[in-house]
C-alpha cells in the first residue's frame, strides 16, 4: 500500500500527501469546503481563467513548505519529523477560515473578526476531531513554538503562502510577469539565529519576487474592475441585510440568512456556538444562489445590484490620486437617485462606493528579508540589492476609487 497520495497540480506537478495526519486534514470536511471558495474572489471578471480554489492554493502552499523543509534539513538545520509535520499541517489549514469571495464578508456580514481568527477556531475544532494531534501545528501557527523560523514559513515577508499564490495566480490569470522563481528562492533559504534568511546568490530571484508582488497587486488583486465588482457585491449584501433587519422577507439559504438577520462580530462568535457552524456552511454558491433570487426582488435597489452582479454590469470606476470632492459625490448620488427614483441617501449608501486603496509592498521595519553572505555578513535586502530602489518599493501608494452605478 502506498504511504502517500499523489495529486497532480497544474502549477507544481505531482504533490505528495503522506497518509496519516496530513491526509486526514485534507479529507476533513472543513478543508473540502475550500473547494467551493474561489481563491481570487471576483478577479475572474477581469481574468476569466482565475477560477482556481482556496483548496488548490492550500495544497500548493503545503507542497512548497515540504520542499523548504527538505532544503533546510539538507543544509544541516535540525528539524524533527514531528515539527515538519506540524508546519505542514499548519500551512495546509492556514486559509481554512476564509469566507465566500475572500474578504468580502469580513466587512459586510461579519465585523471585528478576521478570517485568521476564524481559521484558528476551525483548527481548534479539527484538533478536537483528531484528539489533539494538531497541538503542535496550532502552536507553530500562533508563533508560540520556540523555533520561530517554522512560523516564518507560514507567515512572513517570504512565506510559502505568498510564494504559492503569486505563482498560482499568475498561472491562472495569464499574467505571466507574475511567474516568480519559487524553486530557486526555496533552495536559497537558510536559518541563522532562529530566523529565515536568503543566501546572497538568491538575490536576483528575491528582487524579481518583490517587484512581481507589486505588479500582481496593482494588475490583479487591486485591478480597478475587480475592486468595482467587489463593491457591487458588498452593497448587494448590505442591502439584503438592511431589508432583512427591517422585517422584509429576503430569500437566502439558511447559513446566509443567519448572517443577514444577526449582527455577527467577535463577541457574537464567542457567545453563539452555532455561528461557526453557520459560517462553515457558507461558500460562494450560497451567495450566487441568493443573487439569482434577488434579481427578481420587488425591491428596486436589491434587484438592480443582483442583476449587476449576475450580468457583469459593473460599477463605473474613477481612480484618482487625491480624495474625491463632496460636491462630485453629491452630484452623482443625485443623478442616480433621479434615474432610479430612489432617495439620494439610498443612492449614496447602495449604488456607489468611495474607497481609499493602498498597498505597502515592502516595509523594512515590519518584517525584513535578510540576505546572508558567504562570510556570514547579513544585510537587509534593501541594502543588499543593487537593482531595487527600496525607497520606491516601500513607498505607500494611495489611490482613491470612486465606484458608482452605470446606466446603459
Amino acid at each position: 500500500m502506498n504511504d502517500h497520495k499523489i495529486i497532480n497540480d497544474p502549477v507544481f506537478g505531482f504533490i505528495k500527501i503522506p497518509r496519516g495526519l496530513l491526509y486526514n486534514i485534507v479529507q476533513h470536511p472543513l478543508m473540502q469546503r475550500l473547494n467551493r471558495i474561489n481563491q481570487l474572489g471576483l478577479a475572474s471578471v477581469v481574468y476569466p481563467g482565475a477560477r482556481h480554489t482556496r483548496f488548490q492554493h492550500s495544497l500548493g502552499a503545503f507542497h512548497l513548505t515540504s520542499e523548504a523543509i527538505l532544503s533546510l534539513q539538507q543544509k544541516g538545520n535540525f528539524i524533527f519529523d514531528s515539527e515538519a509535520e506540524g508546519v505542514e499541517a499548519a500551512i495546509l489549514m492556514h486559509d481554512i477560515g476564509h469566507g465566500p469571495f475572500s474578504h468580502v464578508l469580513e466587512h459586510t456580514l461579519i465585523s471585528g473578526i478576521s478570517h485568521e481568527d476564524i481559521s484558528l477556531l476551525m483548527m481548534e475544532q479539527i484538533n478536537r476531531d483528531m484528539n489533539g494531534q494538531l497541538n503542535l501545528a496550532i502552536k507553530i501557527f500562533k508563533d508560540e513554538y520556540p523555533k520561530h523560523f517554522l512560523h516564518q514559513l507560514i507567515s512572513s515577508q517570504l512565506d510559502m503562502d505568498r510564494l504559492d499564490y503569486l505563482r498560482r495566480d499568475s498561472f491562472y490569470t495569464g499574467v505571466t510577469e507574475g511567474n516568480i522563481g519559487s524553486a530557486r528562492i526555496i533552495k536559497m533559504l537558510n536559518v541563522v539565529d532562529d530566523a529565515l534568511v536568503v543566501e546572497h546568490k538568491g538575490i536576483y530571484s528575491l528582487e524579481n519576487y518583490l517587484t512581481t508582488r507589486r505588479l500582481m497587486y496593482w494588475q490583479v488583486y487591486l485591478h480597478k474592475t475587480a475592486v468595482a465588482c467587489e463593491k457591487v457585491l458588498v452593497n448587494t449584501l448590505l442591502r439584503a441585510k438592511d431589508l432583512t433587519q427591517a422585517g422584509h422577507d429576503v430569500f437566502a439559504p439558511p447559513s446566509l440568512k443567519y448572517f443577514l438577520q444577526n449582527n455577527v462580530d467577535a463577541k457574537w462568535f464567542a457567545n453563539h456556538d452555532e455561528a461557526l457552524t453557520m459560517y462553515e456552511d457558507l461558500d460562494d454558491n450560497d451567495i450566487w444562489s441568493a443573487m439569482k433570487a434577488w434579481k427578481y426582488s420587488a425591491d428596486k435597489i436589491l434587484s438592480t445590484l443582483a442583476t449587476d452582479m449576475l450580468d457583469r454590469h459593473i460599477f463605473r470606476v474613477e481612480v484618482n490620486e487625491t480624495p474625491v470632492g463632496e460636491e462630485r459625490i453629491a452630484g452623482i448620488a443625485a443623478d442616480i437617485a433621479q434615474r432610479m427614483d430612489i432617495s439620494a441617501d439610498d443612492a449614496r449608501r447602495y449604488m456607489m462606493s468611495i474607497n481609499t486603496i493602498q498597498k505597502d509592498m515592502y516595509n523594512v521595519d515590519d518584517d525584513s528579508i535578510t540576505i546572508v553572505y558567504k562570510d556570514g555578513t547579513m544585510k537587509d535586502v534593501s541594502e543588499a540589492s543593487e537593482l531595487l530602489n527600496v525607497q520606491l518599493l516601500s513607498k505607500k501608494i494611495r489611490k482613491y476609487y470612486l465606484c458608482y452605478q452605470r446606466f446603459k
